[in-house]
């Protein structure tokens, strides 16, 4: 049985050959364009790949997050759980778990940055030790063993002994971490006794979380429940803003870009035409001139395309994407380093080859198919 594809795609491979012949006559023009095509898709895939990775970071470490937090409010403050909140809370059903936490900012002049102190149980942390984040031991030079001073917002002096640094791969977590024990931290900051900060819940079923939120804020009417999604939905939200930003901030370079790549897809130089009217008066027909120059749209934008994905995708998870780090990561004097997994969406991907491909290839069919059906003679001259 005869291959009928097979004429088809030695047409096809012709084509591409002559195109490829085509666009090294003219190589100079054709090269300023793909760099330009390029490095707009390396920035459109930069940001799309970054702010993705994030969103995928952040989800992965509010994962063992509680389900709900629960805050005391007073005059529309956060303010201290008394004692016995715990216990009007009450047995609600679906809720595993329940538990006061203790926790609180605490400024270090030394380094200019705020440090987060938070109580563990005695068999976690001894008295009279911490244990700090990598980060924070980076910037005030601490190892295992070390002797460090934090004055109280008192006046106070509070000496405390480093048993460990925290795992650089929690840093994302615990860069400004220290972990103290309950006696020193409410010594420290003169919590009261059988006061908590806030209250985690753990519960069973996620189905059930905003019921059992609805159920807090009847039996509390001074509570707050702040739930795990919502906190994900704060982080998502913020990471779309900052990614709005930078692409405002670029706008008149894509626009730039799209003007340059239409004018250059929608016309045709005299050099162009000259070549049409050659192939139509050797016999070329109007539909093999059409996928030619089809062919051509497609090897540019597609190449263009790649070159900027691979770029980009070297830049982010390779790099840290360093030209665009400080807007979209943020800023912090104890900043985490972190590596950021790779992560890609596909939907992202193929909405940016949609818009990054298809109208540049789009855009070269209407001023061919006119030099394709005019008269050889009359496009020569």
């Amino acid at each position: 049985m005869p291959n009928l594809a097979s004429p088809w795609l030695e047409k096809q491979r012709h084509l591409i050959d002559f195109t490829l012949a085509s666009l090294g006559r003219r190589k100079t023009k054709n090269l300023g364009l793909l760099v330009a095509y390029a490095l707009l898709v390396f920035v459109l895939a930069s940001l799309a790949l970054f702010t993705n990775a994030l969103r995928t970071e952040a989800t992965f470490v509010l994962a063992g997050s509680p389900e709900v937090i629960l805050q005391r409010m007073v005059a529309g403050r956060h303010d201290l759980i008394p004692p016995g909140y715990l216990d009007k809370i009450g047995r609600i059903r679906g809720v595993q778990k329940k538990e006061g936490r203790l926790w609180g900012y605490y400024y270090d002049p030394v380094v200019n940055a705020n440090y987060t102190f938070m109580a563990r149980p005695a068999e976690e942390v001894a008295s009279g030790t911490i244990m700090v984040g990598a980060t924070l031991a980076r910037a005030r030079g601490l190892a295992a063993g070390n002797v460090i001073s934090f004055r109280s917002y008192s006046g106070k002096l509070f000496a405390f002994k480093v048993a460990s640094v925290l795992s650089p791969d929690s840093e994302l977590l615990s860069a400004d971490l220290v972990l103290v024990s309950e006696a020193d931290f409410r010594a420290f900051f003169e919590y009261p006794a059988g006061h908590y900060t806030d209250i985690a819940l753990s519960v069973a079923n996620p189905l059930e979380v905003r019921n059992i939120a609805a159920k807090l804020a009847e039996a509390l009417p001074d509570s707050r429940p702040i739930l795990r999604e919502e906190v994900l939905r704060t982080y998502q939200s913020v990471f779309d803003w900052r990614e709005g930003i930078v692409l405002t901030v670029l706008s008149g370079a894509i626009l730039a870009f799209v003007i340059l790549a239409w004018e250059k897809a929608s016309g045709l130089s005299a050099e162009e035409k000259r070549e049409i009217g050659i192939l139509k008066a050797i016999g070329w027909e109007t539909g093999d001139v059409i996928r030619m120059k089809l062919w051509e749209g497609l090897l540019i934008s597609l190449t263009a395309f790649l070159l900027g994905f691979v770029g980009a995708y070297i830049h982010v998870f390779h790099f840290g994407a360093p030209i665009f780090e400080p807007v979209l990561k943020g800023w912090a004097v104890l900043y985490p380093r972190f590596t950021l997994v790779p992560a890609v969406d596909g939907l992202q991907i193929a909405t940016l080859f949609f818009f990054t491909v298809f109208p540049y290839t789009a855009a070269v069919l209407v001023p061919i198919w006119r030099a394709a059906i005019t008269d050889p003679d009359a496009v020569m001259r």
